[in-house]
């Protein structure tokens, strides 16, 4: 056996960097060291480097490949063992963008570990470097008895993780789940910049058979707001309450695609948006940094936690697992509101950058593409302009989707929040078709909650009833009869 012994740098600052270490031996096997922690999740297996690692590696040829978050370029390379010796690699990693210096700071916003978890101090450590995260947010979560590893940890700022280019905090999920015939109930809601716990962390089903299907989430929510907090739906706007959360004030922004397992979609967000209710777009990985989702907010060419959260409540952001998007519309960035006159045509540039290769860019418009364009093979980076013509009150957004797959095996994709339109309170045709939905949706959850909720007093579902009464009543004013 040969030893193998790598130093990994950032290539602009000489610093020695954590990151992700890929040994792959002759025979296919992988390689790594005896103590190594693996990243979790889909795709190739990779473990974690403090920025220095050695292990023994058989005689022949080996690959190694090391990666850090997804605006390093991943370093490649073989090498030819003999018996015996030792080969010494120079990592150099460098940037093929540079979205920090524009003032965009990558975060995740939806991070548990589980009950399987052994060492969560060692893992927490890693995966805010190892991703070259800005913003960090584990949470705490409730499901029956289960005991998981990020519940070990106090709301707010972990300090013990955080250093001046890494935040990690602990927030909450609190959740409802209502059983399968009836999806996941009232849904899930992050709490982040959080000073205390709000309870309860779970209801209904998550707690035992014969719990109640109460508080309702929007009660957390606001506990939350008095706390100076944000919420953040969870799983692309699913759950009964989530309409009605939403139409109410009650949430900051929608978390998309933040399970790594689930479909890339956007429907629920977009009937929102349709309906007048402004969700600027979130996005974590749920379990573990399982994947490389991540929310870019522009918030100061320096990263200040406080001016992040604030950027992610103004909608100044995209989502994505790697690539750099960007829109403008008449010179306006995402969270902005142009005013303009029913007929106009507005000026429309999105721009891209990518490692992997992007394959279509798609332009938005109250939900519906207007206008799609198909890249030639390998495209990393590009510029659509057209315009768009506007009649009524809306929204308009950038998308990017690609065949291309990264080490976690996930297809490349890139979206932004919303611009929005006003042109004086005309409403279109998609809001009234999205408010009609949601009337139709919060109906079944009525008749849900007055026949199939458990509660312990009369008093608690007329609450409940009550709370998505006033949502629904938001939705139908929308709706032309």
């Amino acid at each position: 056996m040969a030893k193998l012994t790598g130093k990994i740098v950032d290539s602009a600052t000489g610093e020695q960097v954590e990151a992700r270490v890929q040994v792959v031996g002759p025979g296919g096997q992988v390689l790594a060291p005896d103590d190594a922690m693996f990243k979790v999740g889909p795709g190739d297996p990779f473990f974690y480097s403090d920025g220095e690692f050695a292990l023994d590696i058989p005689r022949g040829r080996s690959q190694i490949v090391v990666e850090r978050g997804t605006e390093f370029t991943p370093w490649k390379s073989n090498v030819e063992a003999d018996k015996n010796g030792t080969i010494a690699l120079d990592v150099d990693l460098s940037r093929w963008g540079d979205l920090p210096e524009q003032g965009w700071h990558p975060g995740n916003t939806h991070i548990h570990y589980d009950e399987k978890e052994g060492d969560p101090d060692r893992r927490l450590a890693y995966d805010s470097r190892v991703e070259d995260l800005r913003m960090t947010a584990i949470s705490v979560l409730k499901r029956w008895d289960l005991e998981y590893a990020t519940n070990k940890y106090p709301p707010g700022m972990l300090t013990q993780f955080t250093d001046t280019h890494h935040y990690v905090q602990n927030g909450e999920e609190t959740r409802h789940n209502a059983g399968a015939s009836h999806g996941i109930g009232y849904g899930h809601v992050m709490l982040l910049n959080i000073q205390n716990l709000v309870e309860p962390m779970s209801r209904g089903l998550l707690i035992d058979a014969f719990a109640p299907d109460y508080p309702p989430l929007s009660y957390a929510c606001d506990d939350t707001k008095t706390q100076g907090g944000i919420v953040i739906w969870c799983h692309n706007g699913q759950g009964m309450e989530a309409p009605v959360a939403a139409a109410l004030g009650k949430v900051d922004a929608m978390n998309l695609f933040d399970p790594w397992w689930s479909d890339v979609e956007y429907d629920l967000w977009y009937h929102m948006l349709n309906s007048g209710i402004r969700l600027p777009a979130s996005t974590g990985s749920d379990w573990f940094v399982s994947s490389a989702n991540r929310v870019y907010t522009h918030s100061s060419p320096q990263f200040e936690y406080s001016d992040w959260l604030q950027g992610l409540r103004d909608g100044n952001t995209f989502i994505t697992n790697g690539a750099a998007i960007g829109l403008s519309v008449n010179g306006e960035a995402p969270g902005a509101t142009i005013r303009a006159r029913g007929g106009e045509k507005l000026a429309v540039e999105v721009t891209w950058n990518s490692h992997y290769a992007i394959d279509r860019v798609e332009l938005v418009q109250n939900g519906r593409v207007v206008k799609s364009q198909d890249l030639p093979p390998g495209s990393t980076d590009g510029k659509l302009e057209t315009e768009v013509s506007v009649d009524a009150d809306g929204w308009i957004a950038a998308r990017l989707g690609s065949d291309a797959r990264d080490s976690f095996a996930q297809a490349m994709w890139a979206h932004t929040s919303p611009i929005y339109v006003d042109i004086g309170g005309i409403k279109s045709v998609e809001a009234n078709d999205s408010a009609r939905f949601f009337v139709e949706q919060i109906d079944k959850s009525l008749s849900w909650i007055n026949t199939g909720a458990k509660f312990y007093t009369d008093a608690q579902r007329k609450e409940v009833l009550d709370l998505f009464a006033q949502g629904r009543a938001v939705y139908s004013t929308m709706v032309r009869h």
